[in-house]
């Protein structure tokens, strides 16, 4: 690291836990940012004003007036522009060190395992129940931990899925993949602006742990906020022997 390195993150590395070796991990990391909305925004800016090396974006939409009640990276002058490009805006303006890439498009499987195997950490910001299927396939597929959150009205949660890990389940053994029903959005349910502030500044701080190696990660552990009474909720959750997605990944065979 160089001087304005050092003092750009020297509140980083006063900490015991991170120090120069922590902060240089960050640095050298890729985060992948699925979602450049009301989880997205708040998890890309702390990744990176925290100094993540590259970060890669991924959204298909544009920002809408709509969006702007909790979706802080992006402005109201720029309504219109697509929101990977907003989101890599506001980034930089905090740390013009940080390599953002953008992908504007909604990403198939076989998109999804390019983007997945070149990052260290995925975040699955999204709002859709079969892109967050799709994202944890393709981090089962390549052993890349998942940081998964979400948020609808006043309720939000929060896990890692590490399929790195014999012991954790992925996202498939909590959310069977052939399940059906009614899609939950904001658009139509609405949404507490600073829930999904606190949602994806967790899941931030559970990628950087993560890059970091520091402390104990929510892989095992499914976080559950009710905003009305900010009331956390935490179950232990286990694999699943069965999961179609990750049962085979974990057998004796291999």
């Amino acid at each position: 690291m160089n001087d304005d390195q050092l003092l750009r993150y020297s509140r980083h590395i006063l900490l015991d836990e991170i120090g120069i070796e922590g902060q240089e991990r960050i640095l050298a990391a890729h985060v992948l940012v699925i979602g450049a909305g009301g989880l997205g925004s708040p998890a890309a800016l702390f990744l990176g004003s925290a100094g993540v090396g590259t970060l890669t974006l991924v959204d298909d939409d544009v920002v809408d007036l709509t969006n702007l009640q909790r979706q802080i990276a992006h402005t109201t002058a720029r309504v219109g522009t697509p929101k990977v490009d907003s989101a890599a805006q506001a980034v930089q303006a905090i740390n013009p060190l940080v390599s953002v890439r953008t992908v504007r498009q909604r990403v198939d499987a076989a998109a999804l395992d390019g983007l997945v195997n070149a990052a260290d950490v995925v975040l699955d910001c999204t709002d859709n129940y079969q892109t967050r299927q799709a994202i944890n396939a393709a981090c089962v597929r390549q052993r890349k931990p998942l940081v998964a959150g979400a948020a609808i009205r006043f309720d939000g949660q929060i896990s890692v899925y590490d399929p790195r890990r014999d012991d954790t389940p992925c996202y498939a053994c909590l959310f069977s993949p052939t399940a059906r029903f009614e899609e939950v959005q904001c658009a139509t349910m609405g949404v507490f602006a600073p829930m999904v502030g606190i949602i994806g500044t967790m899941q931030a701080a559970e990628a950087l742990k993560l890059l970091v190696g520091v402390g104990s990660s929510l892989a095992g552990r499914l976080l559950m906020l009710d905003g009305r009474d900010m009331q956390w909720t935490e179950v232990r959750t286990e694999r699943d022997p069965a999961c179609p997605v990750c049962g085979s990944l974990h057998s004796p065979a291999r």
